[in-house]
């Protein structure tokens, strides 16, 4: 061997350490890549996670807001019904009457609805049937204490009185 032939191979093993070397390099940095990638997966699912338990967390503490003022506004409802004929047009009558009204806008830009029911069938996820009567199967004829929704679930069911065939008159 001449004294180029050894430096060339000497080189040669040089470049292979190097290239051995280049290719763990490459993989852990590879590896890292991936890691970070799929923490930053992790972290936007806990962050939609948790905003998604906030948010959830809120609706359960409005829920249960709105179902301690509903009473409430179920006896204002029925004082204003049971108001004399002679004090329809009396000024503190009508004061009242508007602001039940703005009871419910409140309470309806918030989200809570009453539910529709008299003539309506009858939904037992809807409803709790408290009377019964003869008519035509499973149609609400009167309301006894109005159901609300809040966000399309059920806040509270509407009490009603259902029609049933097999009830005599």
């Amino acid at each position: 061997m001449t004294p180029d032939n050894n430096n060339e191979e000497i080189m040669e093993g040089d470049f292979d350490a190097l290239r051995g070397a280049l290719e763990q390099e490459k993989s852990r940095a590879e590896d890292n890549l991936n890691n970070l990638k799929r923490a930053q997966a992790d972290f936007i699912n806990y962050k939609r996670r948790a905003e998604t338990e906030k948010a959830e967390a809120v609706g359960l503490g409005k829920s249960l807001a709105f179902l301690s003022i509903l009473p409430v506004l179920d006896d204002f409802s029925r004082a204003l019904d049971a108001v004399p004929e002679h004090a329809a047009g009396e000024p503190w009558l009508q004061g009242m009457v508007q602001i039940e009204r703005k009871f419910r806008q409140i309470l309806s830009r918030e989200g809570v609805e009453a539910m529709k029911t008299v003539g309506e069938r009858f939904d037992p996820g809807l409803h709790e049937a408290v009377l019964r009567c003869a008519g035509e199967e499973g149609i609400i004829v009167e309301e006894l204490q109005a159901g609300y929704t809040y966000k399309d679930r059920v806040l509270r069911p509407a009490q009603v009185k259902v029609s049933c065939e097999d009830i005599e008159e």
